[in-house]
């Protein structure tokens, strides 16, 4: 893809195809508006893109994505908060009955916060990636001696499980979490093998779906 002229003409491909077939659902959102039952929590990677990836339609998802799909604690410090308050929006507004974190393999956020590349403090990035620092020296400690690919997909899935908890520090989930109106969810998605992996608490690891 060149210049942007060609997404114009995907959409044009997309109003003709897409549009003109589900006119009536698409004319049902806008008159009632969106209802999904999940929020996902997505990676900006522009290899992952969840409603592809789990073949959804429009007003299926609310999809919140960021650098390596992290979530962070319930703060107030600073002014702006575009997970957090796409958070609250999903599910205190619309009522979502579950939330995923989707980690996906070879994540590029997760490659430079393990090899050092976000290690300048005045950086969006660095900051950012300080949300999954534990996850990190986890990894540090307990897979010094593997491999550069084992250390990265621990990684990823660490971050994924840190995300989960990083939820539950913020009251509206909690509550609703605890009272079994919302259920969260970690997932993995290996690019390379074309496989989804939710991670199984009883059995404390990620396993084929």
């Amino acid at each position: 893809m060149s210049t942007p002229r060609e997404l114009v003409e995907g959409f044009q491909r997309f109003r003709e195809r897409t549009l003109a077939k589900d006119n009536a659902q698409f004319h049902a959102l806008v008159e009632h508006g969106q209802t999904p039952s999940t929020l996902v929590v997505a990676c900006c990677d522009s290899r992952v893109d969840p409603a592809l990836i789990l073949d959804c339609a429009p007003g299926d998802l609310f999809v919140v994505r960021n650098v390596a799909n992290l979530v962070p604690p319930m703060e107030y410090q600073g002014q702006y908060h575009g997970t957090s308050a796409a958070l609250e929006f999903g599910v205190c507004n619309l009522g979502v009955q579950h939330i995923i974190v989707l980690g996906h393999a070879h994540c590029g956020g997760i490659h430079a916060l393990l090899e050092g590349g976000v290690v300048k403090d005045d950086s969006f990035i660095a900051g950012w990636m300080s949300i999954a620092t534990e996850a990190r020296r986890h990894i540090e400690q307990e897979f010094a001696t593997a491999d550069s690919e084992v250390r990265h997909r621990a990684c990823e899935q660490k971050s994924i499980l840190a995300s989960l908890q990083n939820l539950m520090t913020f009251p509206w989930i909690r509550e609703r979490v605890e009272q079994g109106r919302l259920t969260l969810h970690g997932w993995y998605f290996d690019i390379e093998q074309g496989e989804l992996l939710g991670y199984d608490h009883a059995a404390r690891r990620f396993v084929t779906m």
